[in-house]
This record gives structure tokens, sequence and C-alpha cells, in this order.
């Protein structure tokens, strides 16, 4: 379990705000920023961050905030974990770098078994390392076709997979993530998600809907790939109906389809389980893992059926910092946390308190149409009132209240109206009480 960090304030349950938000320092900083860095990469909150520890990040001006977020999904076992810091230090002092497809090196491969141990499924596995999880989608493609000899690959409609050429085509936003950057990778086509607050479908009768536009529109002999979030992150925390993905899987595996989950937010213990496709029974040809596979250090995963990975001729997969020895180091670590099962308890806890507080609010907030998630992974969607119809805005300016306060939320959704809650799982119970008196506030004041 985590050993206390740098700061020692994990177990502190409010905020404390030393100046306005964003301070004096952190507006100087952003001066200097915006003199040197493009207005395309953007920022939520102009706050600049000194240091972090557990669910807890302070900026230059001496602001503690409450993380709600944690790096949209990457410090999933808390900021600064001593054990993910350790390893990776240790590390630092013996190798940081050798290009594994010359010179290899051992945390590559023992990576690799950990993955093959606890992906879905007990078939025979193979893994292929990178940085991003747009690197990792890009390489499934890859692999997928390699191995199928089709071109064809289908993404769910609210999905989101990354910022590199062939990701942005399979995105269902095109702005801001797409507008302008065409033409775009092609043979990629999107189809109907499962969306139960707004389709009212149960899982057989969405995965009929999704099934028949990949037969009529695209058709199973040239289609190479399906990838699926098991719960789709940007688009704003959608959890298929049940039975859903298993159908999906099921008809991608009679027609010889590779179905690939991106598992890239769900993973690694974010909603109680290893990965997230567990709660669905689902079993994917492809595992994707990035963000909190090395608790804050750039490493991404493609895990597979051997037969499926190993498609690619030798030299066809790689890249000269893929699998970093650093960011292995860190993420064996994260794997040795998770298997003493203290942080799928919290990740259950923090489900079920979550929900429970964010149930209440919806019943006394009427702009509140769904709350929905698994474990660590909740969210609420904004509608007009008895209706399923986005309420533009609201979103970002209870995120906005929540900031001024010293909490940071995140919103999502194909229409910005969800807000979306990613704690790491050393947040208390006490701290998300703080989070919610806040948020009820902001719904307040919104009317």
């Amino acid at each position: 379990m985590t050993v206390p960090g740098l700061f020692s304030d994990t177990a502190l349950i409010t905020p404390r705000l030393r100046t306005e938000v964003p301070g004096p320092r952190s507006r100087a900083l952003h001066e200097r920023r915006l003199r040197v860095v493009p207005r395309g990469v953007g920022s939520v909150l102009p706050v600049y961050i000194e240091h972090a520890d557990g669910p807890w990040v302070t900026d230059v001006d001496g602001n503690r905030f409450l993380d709600l977020g944690s790096g949209i999904g990457v410090t999933t076992i808390g900021h600064t974990n001593r054990a993910a810091v350790t390893a990776a230090a240790d590390q630092l002092d013996r190798v940081t770098h050798t290009l594994f497809t010359v010179t290899p090196y051992e945390g590559y491969v023992h990576l690799a078994e950990l993955l093959a141990a606890h992906t879905p499924g007990d078939h025979e596995k193979r893994t292929m390392l990178a940085n991003s999880g747009a690197e990792a989608v890009e390489n499934a493609v890859k692999i997928a076709r390699r191995h199928t000899g089709r071109r064809a690959v289908a993404a769910l409609d609210h999905a989101f997979h990354g910022r590199t050429n062939l990701a942005l085509a399979m995105n269902h936003r095109a702005v801001p993530y797409g507008a302008g950057f065409g033409p775009f990778a092609p043979d990629v086509h999107r189809v109907p998600n499962s969306y139960p607050y707004r389709d009212g479908l149960s899982g057989a009768e969405a995965a009929a809907r999704t099934i028949g536009y990949l037969e009529q529109r695209i058709g199973a002999g040239d289609l190479a790939a399906v990838i699926a979030e098991p719960i789709q992150g940007e688009g704003g925390f959608v959890v298929p109906a049940d039975g859903y993905l298993p159908a999906l899987q099921e008809w991608c595996t009679r027609h010889g389809v590779v179905f690939i989950a991106d598992e890239i937010q769900t993973g690694l213990g974010r909603t109680g389980t290893w990965f997230a496709s567990e709660h669905f029974g689902l079993v994917p040809d492809l595992v994707l893992t990035a963000k909190g596979i090395a608790a804050g250090l750039p490493l991404a995963g493609v895990t597979g059926r051997a037969e499926i990975m190993d498609a690619p001729d030798p030299g066809g997969l790689g890249g000269t910092f893929g699998g970093n020895p650093v960011s292995i180091a860190a993420a064996v670590a994260v794997f040795d946390e998770l298997a003493e099962g203290e942080f799928f308890a919290d990740a259950a806890r923090i489900g079920a308190h979550l929900r429970a507080r964010l149930t209440e609010l919806a019943s006394r907030h009427r702009i509140i149409g769904d709350v929905r998630g698994i474990g660590a992974m909740q969210a609420f969607e904004l509608s007009e009132p008895g209706t399923t119809r986005p309420l533009a805005g609201a979103a970002t300016a209870i995120a906005e209240f929540a900031a001024q306060r010293g909490i940071l939320l995140l919103t999502a959704g194909s229409d910005g109206n969800v807000i979306r809650f990613l704690p790491t799982l050393t947040t208390t119970d006490a701290q998300l009480d703080t989070a919610v008196s806040v948020i009820d506030d902001a719904l307040a004041a919104l009317g």
C-alpha cells in the first residue's frame, strides 16, 4: 500500500486557498507561457502546479487543490506514489534508455508477463510497449490489419481514442480535436453505441443496431477491427447496457474481426478490477493500456492473443522510446501495489460513496439527468429538466465554480454537459464529501 508522500497532507479534508485563483505567480507564468506555447495547447485552469501528493496538488502560489481528475486518470494510485517514485529513481541510477529492439532488457519482458497475467482471458498473449495511448491505438489497428488482411476499422459513437491522425478519424467529436487537421486516415467508420440514458435500448437491442450498421455499411468481410472503450471516457463515462459488449464481441469472433478494448482510461484498478472488461464478462482480442499504468510516467501497451500479435514481421512494431526502462520500473511498482488488493477495495468504496452522494444531489437538482459509472469512475449528466436534451454550459460553470473553491473537476461528454470524477484511489470519503458540498453549492447557484 502507499507510503505517505513527500508532503504528508494526504489525510487533510479541505482545500487551502492562500490567494485568488489563479494567483499572482500562476498568472505571471501564464504570461510567459503565452509567449512561447501555441494556443492549441490550451489550459482549462491556468494554475501552475509545484508539487503533489495523494489526492492533492499545490500550485506555485501555495494554493492546495483536491484533484478529482488525477491527470485525466493517470495518477490512479495517488500523486507521487512512493513505491512508483522509488522504483523509477532506482532505475535512473542503472539504465535510462537502450532501444529494446537493439539491446533489450529484462524490465520489458517482466512487464509483458504481468500484462499477460492480468488482462482478461487465459489464452497465450504477447505485449508490445509504446509511449502513449494514441500510439497504442495506432499499433493495435496496424496489428489487426496485418492479422486479418483487411483494412476497415469501426469505432463507436461518442468514442475518443487520441490525437494522432488515425485516432482523429476514430474520434466522435471533430471540435476541437480534429477541426482543420484533415485529410484523415481512410477506411475508418463510426457506428452507434449503447447509451442507455439517451437511447433507452437494452444491451441486445443496442448490439443489434450496431451490428446492423457493421453488416450493412461496411461488411464483415472488409472489417479488420472493432474498437470500443468498455466505459467511454471523453464521451461522458457512458456505461453500455448489460449484454451489449459481449454480443458485439461474439459477432466479431464469429466473423474473424479483431475486437479491441481501449482500456486506456478504464484499466489498472480504476473501476475496482484490473480491467473494466471484467465487469462485462468481456475477453477482448487486444487490450490497450496507458494513463495509469506507470503512475504518471509515459508508457502504453498493446496486449493480445499471440496469433494476432505475432502477425507483423520483425521490425514492423517498435519505436525509439517504447518501453523506456524508467517508465517500466514505475509500471512494475504499480502492478505490485495493485496486487495487494487494497486499491481495488478503495475503488469500490469510492464508487459506492460517490454514487450515493451524487444520487442524493440528483434528487434535489432537476438538471442532473443521469448518474452513472463503475468504481472510481463516476459522472453525472446535465440535461434540461424532464428531458435528455443536453444543458449547454452548465458543466463548465460548475467546474469553474469548484476551482475557485479548491476543487478540480473535469468536464466530459460529446455535448460538454457531463461532470466526470476520476479521483485518485487515495481519496477519502470525507474529501469526497467536501467536493460534493461545493458541487451542491454550484448547482444551487445555477438555479
